[in-house]
């Protein structure tokens, strides 16, 4: 399984590096496009819809991906925030009384909580190339750093379980290990675009980032646990060997970038005297 699981991430990573820098800016927005038509599928079976039903919505919410993110690159400020903002309130006021409440997703709202899950995350993703290949791994590597530190701790010194009705594999070491993990990604990130950490707020900032940054990608990877749990699969799907589906590689990240244009327009007035 880990042998799988390290062989699939290697193609995945090897792909999405030769896509972000040799597909031109089109063919880049369709890939996410069919990325977010792909999970948008995956959704519609956790949501219990027939099969017909299901590609409606993976056709509709790839068009919408592919139409927003074209716009995003033209106008970022409006499109941003009108899409963002709604995601950012979901994850961070709804969801946490979804785990705790466990609401199962219902036929009619599973429409438009998919759309919030799954579109703004996938234009982030597809739009953030405009600007630079860079800035896609920049924002999606945190991500990542939390998910293997957190599988890694979690295997060597998980104990007590993080959510043990939601998702039994999680353990509070697997949450310290990707918060630890992260913070140093972060730092690392500080020094390298040569930010003093002599700067007052620059280690709490780090720390308090870290740590928020570490919770939020940890609710989405319950959130979608707990609407597989409901369904009764252990996978979103089948697609990548070792990894389940499309969905069990993005719900970290659906929960994590649509922060993204909502946060760095409010820090990076005090970054950018730093930066290269």
């Amino acid at each position: 399984m880990l042998e799988a699981r390290i062989v699939t991430a290697i193609f995945l990573f090897a792909g999405l590096l030769g896509a972000l820098f040799f597909l031109p800016d089109t063919g880049w927005i369709v890939l996410c496009a069919l990325i977010c038509a792909a999970a948008a599928w995956e959704w519609g079976g956790l949501a219990g819809w027939p099969g017909k039903a299901r590609g409606v919505y993976a056709l509709v919410l790839g068009a919408l991906s592919f139409v927003f993110s074209r716009e995003w690159s033209r106008w970022p400020t409006e499109t941003t925030m009108g899409l963002e903002l709604p995601a950012v309130a979901f994850w961070l006021l709804l969801v946490p009384f979804w785990l705790k409440y466990k609401w199962p997703l219902r036929h009619w709202s599973a429409v438009l909580v998919g759309g919030i899950v799954l579109l703004p995350p996938l234009v982030v993703f597809a739009a953030l190339r405009h600007f630079h290949p860079l800035a896609v791994l920049a924002v999606a590597t945190p991500v990542w750093v939390a998910d293997i530190a957190a599988y890694f701790s979690g295997k060597a010194f998980g104990r007590a379980r993080l959510a043990p009705g939601i998702s039994p594999g999680k353990t509070w070491a697997g949450a310290v290990g990707a918060a630890l993990g992260v913070t140093a990604y972060c730092f690392a990130v500080f020094l390298t675009m040569r930010i003093p950490l002599s700067m007052f707020v620059a280690i709490p900032a780090i720390l308090a980032f870290s740590i928020g940054l570490t919770a939020l990608s940890i609710v989405g990877d319950l959130f979608e646990s707990l609407l597989k749990r409901q369904a009764g699969v252990k996978d979103s799907g089948h697609l990548l060997p070792g990894h389940g589906g499309i969905l069990d590689r993005i719900d970290s990240l659906s929960s994590t970038l649509p922060v993204w244009p909502v946060l760095v327009p409010l820090v990076w007035p005090f970054l950018a005297p730093f930066s290269w």
